[in-house]
């Protein structure tokens, strides 16, 4: 398929913007001037609106999202307990509608690919598949004795990698859960399954004080400290929340050029206190990438949203209006999680996949004349998104995703919702 985007205002994360026609042949951005004169299947007049980069959710669980409101306002432990017993019992079957709720939502907000943590990452795989958009899935990795998969959880993850390595829009990886579900044997286990099938390996990471402090009492090192002395931490580590750091291991993560994702949404929602040391992360040479979490953590997969709460709480606690200025969020969520990710995405230039998203500026972004990217970061939200492309599709328009029955969607996971809402009171 052929698409042409007409007056496009491309706001590039590079500095490298453009104002003109572009031209995408199958999942190529091929051609970009002022006034392409050919032909195409598609057009878009995207007159007074923004082309970006499509967006990067560097953290989520997905297959969640019909578990939304389910978790609200309980401390992390119970928090945890409630999430871990719902997974306990949940279906494949409902994994995949959950997943494919949550894909309708990041569609919608322009997010044209995900870094997933999960179990059941094949069933989520063929929902994203079905869906068309790029995700970047993490089979779970926890304790044997703990665990809610059949099998081997370290086995599950090696075939998932198997059968998914050559898919075009799914990339399989490891995901050892966290520092306290996780033993050092299964750790090893998912860096070596990482280094054999050159891919990254992600994790949480430092997302509160008791798994920091429990870690110490049990290892005598602080998280990054362990990860780094078994040989995990490394460039292809995406470390997720990265709240509790000390200044000797941000300078850890930066020495190997490691990835860290903020999400301060759910930072903030689950109590976790403090916030992430962006700036000083910054500074070491980490590199910063922004989640969603989960929609029952932080309750909507909104990542322009997420960029902007993220800026406005490092301004607000260091009492530094510049901190964390509009175009390092707009970054985080375009180019930089291809650093680690490594695919032809970021930026919107001749040559490089098209995952793209237009956005309409409405009344609530303007005037924006000249300061587009603060007033999409400051301004904007998911709401402001009208098309969504990715791979040379158009997945999301107006509204409307061409290839989905949204209707049959959210009504299988109305009634997953409420099985669960059973399940709890029970």
């Amino acid at each position: 398929m052929q698409i042409k985007i007409k007056n496009a205002n491309v706001l590039n994360p590079n500095g490298k913007n453009f104002k003109g026609d572009v031209y995408i042949d199958g999942k190529i951005i091929s051609e970009m001037k002022e006034n392409i004169s050919i032909e195409a299947e598609y057009e878009i007049d995207a007159s007074n609106k923004l082309v970006i980069p499509g967006m990067v959710n560097m953290h989520t669980h997905v297959a969640m999202s019909n578990m939304r409101g389910l978790l609200d306002d309980l401390k992390f432990d119970a928090f945890l307990n409630r999430g871990f017993t719902l997974d306990s019992k949940r279906t494949d079957d409902e994994i995949y509608w959950g997943a494919k709720l949550g894909i309708l939502e990041m569609l919608s907000n322009g997010i044209t690919a995900f870094l997933d943590l999960y179990y059941s990452e094949d069933v989520i795989a063929i929902a994203a598949e079905e869906m068309g958009i790029r995700g970047f899935l993490g089979w779970a990795i926890v304790n044997k004795e703990i665990t809610t998969q059949k099998g081997d959880p370290i086995k599950n993850a090696e075939n998932f990698i198997k059968n998914f390595r050559d898919h075009e829009l799914v990339t399989p990886l490891p995901a050892p859960h966290g520092v306290y579900s996780t033993n050092r044997e299964d750790l090893l286990a998912a860096k070596d399954l990482a280094e054999r099938y050159d891919v990254p390996m992600t994790m949480h990471l430092s997302e509160n004080k008791k798994e920091v402090y429990d870690l110490v009492k049990k290892e005598k090192k602080r998280p990054v400290e362990y990860l780094e002395d078994i040989g995990i931490i490394s460039e292809k580590f995406i470390g997720a929340h990265g709240v509790y750091l000390t200044l000797s291991e941000i300078k850890t993560l930066g020495k190997y050029g490691a990835t860290i994702v903020n999400n301060p949404l759910s930072n903030m929602k689950l109590g976790n206190g403090n916030f992430s040391p962006i700036l000083e992360m910054l500074q070491y040479g980490v590199n910063i990438t922004l989640g969603t979490d989960s929609a029952t953590s932080s309750n909507h997969l909104d990542l322009i949203e997420t960029g902007r709460i993220a800026s406005y709480l490092q301004k607000n606690y260091r009492e530094e209006p510049t901190a964390l200025p509009a175009l390092d969020i707009f970054k985080f969520m375009t180019i930089n999680p291809y650093k680690v990710l490594k695919k032809n995405i970021g930026i919107i230039e001749e040559g490089y996949l098209a995952d793209l998203a237009i956005i309409n500026k409405g009344i609530n972004m303007e005037p924006s004349d000249g300061h587009e990217i603060e007033s999409l970061i400051y301004s904007g939200s998911g709401r402001n998104v009208e098309y969504t492309i990715v791979n040379g599709k158009i997945l999301y328009e107006r509204g409307r995703f061409p290839a989905v029955n949204v209707e049959e969607v959210i009504n299988q996971n109305l009634k997953i919702h409420n099985h669960y809402k059973s399940l709890i009171n029970s």
